[in-house]
């Protein structure tokens, strides 16, 4: 062996085993265990284990991304407490189609699917203005567009789901064994089943990070 090559062969085994360090890590990543909801506390079984007040007076819906908790309030008072989950990149609001985020915000019921591909389906008002004007601002939505999602809004309609910001934000069913979604919030099949047939159209919801 030639000195030249002894020396590119002592050279090259460093970076080489960087490179499987590097591989190595990312398929970690790729593989690694989506993340589940975690159990309920014993304050929050309790909650669930009481029977609901029919007619709800004042239903709202709270969703907690990073506890996987989605509340329904009835008033002030916390009625349910469910475990949901979130999609391909739980962290941050969503910002265009594809991003597999969920929105951030305040939004409202404006969709009850009961043929839906995931049991039964809520469907949410995003975009939002708040989500509108960004994307008139950042240049993802055109005036028209911005003017289609602001009047639906206001009229408490179901918001165009047809832009680049995306759409079809749904509360539904289908398990909550780790995140799998493609933005949307998902229940277990009972808990939506609960939730669809308590919640009016036009219901608040509110989804924090």
């Amino acid at each position: 062996m030639s000195r030249a090559t002894h020396t590119l062969k002592t050279l090259a085994a460093p970076a080489l085993a960087l490179l499987s360090l590097c591989a190595a890590l990312a398929a970690s990543r790729h593989t690694a265990a989506p993340v589940a909801a975690t159990q309920l506390t014993a304050e929050e079984e309790a909650a669930n284990s009481r029977p609901l007040k029919l007619p709800l007076r004042s239903p709202r819906l709270l969703v907690r991304k990073k506890e996987r908790r989605l509340v329904l309030y009835d008033g002030e008072a916390a009625v349910r407490v469910y475990r949901m989950v979130l999609g391909s990149a739980p962290e941050g609001d969503k910002v265009r189609q594809g991003d597999g985020r969920t929105p951030e915000g305040d939004f409202y019921v404006c969709v009850k699917n009961d043929k839906s591909r995931f049991h039964l389906s809520l469907g949410l008002s995003y975009p939002n203005e708040a989500a509108a004007e960004r994307g008139l601002r950042d240049e993802i939505i055109n005036r028209k567009q911005y003017e289609r999602i602001v009047r639906a809004v206001r009229n408490k309609q179901r918001p165009p789901w047809d832009t680049a910001l995306g759409g079809e934000i749904m509360i539904h069913g289908g398990g909550t064994g780790g995140d799998w979604t493609l933005g949307c919030v998902a229940l277990e099949n009972q808990h939506i089943e609960e939730l669809f047939k308590v919640l009016p159209m036009g219901t608040p919801v509110r989804i924090e990070p």
